[in-house]
């Protein structure tokens, strides 16, 4: 593990192997954790990959109040230009997907593939908005423990708690140790975030969508509509997973990432 400096906080970070560069953005309330499969294959394949955690997650600075998407993406770049990394792939799930969709819009030239997992791209609704201020106030209130014993059975397809108890664990203590500021920042922040279809229809890279088949906050539909905006994309729908398709069914999602970066890689070789 590591940290740095980025925009006036502290990031913690792994950066592994050499290749090209392949950052991962995790989803709310997790960490880089989640991506450990991932990091393990990619560098096995020959890529260097950088996991870090968000500004109020992990091991990074926890800052109050509301942090919106256009921030988490300038700690992205940021952290990248401290490791001199100018060009890479850039994968996410959930809110990590939509921080990769706001990366697409602020900076798209520094981008070589996309990896978007289990998110959704239209801008939130006035529901949506209330939600997620009002689950925001109450994470301040009560603590992450309520919360993270509610959705785990929305994370993860139901079965697979007990079917994979340590994938279950691994999940359930990286929501009850998140914490509630960090959380409730990143969910004001959210509520606030824009549509990103238009920006989808202008990626001219390698994109991958991945969805869990039992995803009940992304569903395959969300899934669809960004794989629809996107030219070229490509759709994988993982049979037997939920909102967390890379833990969940670890085999069948590296599968499909290994294709996208070879992707990258033959497009990279072309340029």
């Amino acid at each position: 593990m590591a940290t740095t400096q980025v925009n006036e906080v502290s990031i913690g970070y792994d950066d592994s192997g050499n290749g090209e560069t392949l950052i991962l953005v995790h989803g709310h309330p997790f960490n880089r954790s989640m991506w450990r499969p991932q990091v393990d294959f990619a560098v096995a394949a020959g890529w260097r990959v950088v996991a870090a955690d968000l500004r109020g997650y992990g091991e990074s600075t926890v800052v109050p109040g509301r942090t919106t998407l256009d921030t988490f993406a300038r700690d992205v770049a940021g952290l990248a230009d401290r490791l001199g990394v100018r060009r890479f792939a850039l994968g996410g799930l959930s809110m990590g997907g939509q921080i990769v969709m706001e990366c697409l819009r602020q900076f798209p030239e520094r981008i070589s593939g996309v990896l978007l997992a289990d998110t959704s791209a239209p801008a939130e609704t006035d529901l949506g908005r209330k939600l997620r201020n009002e689950l925001a106030d109450r994470l301040l209130r009560e603590g992450m423990a309520g919360y993270a014993e509610e959705v785990l059975p929305k994370m993860l397809a139901p079965r697979n708690i007990s079917a994979l108890p340590e994938i279950a664990r691994q999940v359930s203590i990286m929501m009850h140790t998140t914490s509630p500021v960090g959380a409730a920042a990143a969910l004001r922040g959210r509520a606030e975030r824009p549509d990103y279809v238009e920006t989808l229809r202008r990626v001219e890279v390698p994109t991958l969508v991945v969805v869990g088949s039992d995803d009940e906050f992304t569903p395959i539909g969300d899934a669809e509509l960004i794989t629809g905006s996107v030219p070229g994309a490509t759709l994988v729908v993982i049979d037997g997973a939920g909102h967390m398709p890379n833990l969940e069914r670890e085999a069948v999602f590296n599968t499909a990432l290994g294709g996208l970066l070879q992707q990258v890689t033959t497009v990279e070789g072309q340029r």
